[in-house]
């Protein structure tokens, strides 16, 4: 009996999705719940478990395939064992058999590989050639080295020497002349989420009227906060506490005191959101993603960093959600962990601000007259500057970095 794998119902919005990967090949044993095939749609890759035990029988989709929901992928049957290859074990054997005969009926060992060398040598001498196989026998000791060493065939060498004859120096000077090493090519075809990215970034960039701000934030309190309580945080919740959360909380503050950085542009009018439902971007194999923090400005430290890792986890697997990527007001993007000093981040649309936070630099700053060294980011909001004026732009950095650098009153609702 043989059961059919499908396609499974699709995302709202998402009408196709193109067969990824195959992660048995016709013949192989698979489990009830095992995952088969990813399917990637322009959002997210989509896991299809196998329907049943039993041998891939069938596949009618390979890697690079459109399909649409309810199509059969491939079939499974049930109950089967995998197949094994009996002629070739069985022919495996009798050629080990037949050899061990031989060699016991001659009752010697066979000739060693220095025995024949040995033969091949004493009987005829040949010239050295070089890698391509052609003769450079012809050429002087010194340049037949150099021809040989370097792969060169002769026939493409001028020679300048005495009836033509190539020098030393010939080969040398084609060397020069040569290109130096190959130069390979490989042309890929953009993945279907590589290729949603790049629409949209593009449709930022021809919609939005994109301009970058920045500041700088002395993280010195954070990282005592962090410091102090690292570990009693991380028994008491089960997860680290890390930088993220604190700029998410104060961006949160930050976007309650500035809305219009927290609104969206659709046709003629501004919608205000009463809510911060915050991205964070991740960096995966696939692309980069955005799964978001619902009402994140109610989120407690804790509650932040469990979701993000929750998210983590998930990219990594290559299990994120159409759900978990939908929505949003503003967006958060950290290169710092790639080692950026500084960039100008896109727009996530449609939304219309998107804070950059970068890596921690130890600089000298100015502290009450004297210069001090200090743990120091550069943060930027590139915004819409359609709604968001530069003015409203500069207040929300200085929120952000004012809440930062005393995050004791944010903690406290100060």
């Amino acid at each position: 009996m043989s059961t059919e794998v499908k396609v499974p119902v699709l995302p709202e919005s998402v009408s196709d999705a193109t067969v990824a990967t195959w992660h048995k090949k016709p013949g192989e044993s698979v489990s009830r719940d095992e995952n088969l095939v990813d399917l990637e749609t322009d959002k997210v890759v989509l896991e299809v478990p196998a329907p049943a035990d039993g041998v891939l029988e069938e596949i009618k989709f390979d890697a690079g395939e459109t399909v649409t929901a309810n199509q059969v992928l491939g079939l499974i049957k049930e109950g089967a064992a995998p197949e094994k290859d009996e002629k070739s074990d069985k022919s495996g054997d009798e050629d080990s058999a037949e050899e061990s005969g031989k060699k016991d009926s001659k009752g010697d060992k066979p000739e060693s590989k220095a025995g024949k060398a040995g033969k091949s040598d004493s009987k005829d001498s040949k010239p050295a050639k070089s890698g391509k196989g052609k003769d450079t026998g012809d050429l002087p000791p010194a340049a037949r080295k150099m021809a040989a060493e370097n792969d060169v065939d002769p026939d493409d060498v001028k020679g300048t020497g005495r009836d033509g004859r190539i020098t030393k120096s010939d080969v040398a000077d084609y060397l020069k002349q040569a290109p130096s090493g190959e130069r390979p090519e490989e042309r890929v075809r953009m993945s279907r989420l590589r290729s949603r990215i790049a629409e949209r970034m593009k449709e930022a960039q021809n919609t939005a009227a994109i301009l970058t701000s920045f500041n700088e934030v002395d993280l010195k309190a954070v990282m005592d906060i962090r410091k102090q309580y690292k570990d009693a945080f991380q028994k008491a919740h089960g997860v680290k506490l890390g930088f993220m959360s604190f700029f998410v909380k104060a961006c949160c503050e930050a976007l309650q005191k500035h809305p219009v950085v927290n609104a969206t542009v659709d046709g003629d009018e501004i919608v205000y959101h009463g809510y911060q439902d915050v991205g964070i971007a991740v960096s995966t194999d696939r692309g980069l993603m955005v799964p978001i923090l619902r009402n994140a400005h109610l989120m407690s430290l804790a509650q932040v960093e469990a979701q993000i890792n929750e998210y983590a986890e998930k990219a990594r697997k290559g299990a994120i959600q159409l759900e978990d990527i939908q929505g949003g007001t503003f967006t958060i993007t950290n290169g710092g962990v790639f080692g950026s000093l500084l960039s100008t981040p896109l727009l996530n649309m449609p939304q219309s601000a998107i804070l950059g936070m970068h890596t921690i630099k130890e600089r000298p700053v100015v502290i009450n007259g004297e210069i001090v060294a200090r743990p120091m980011m550069y943060i930027a909001l590139s915004y819409d500057h359609r709604i968001i004026d530069g003015k409203d732009a500069v207040q929300f950095l200085v929120a952000v970095k004012e809440a930062l650098e005393d995050p004791n009153r944010m903690l406290l609702g100060l």
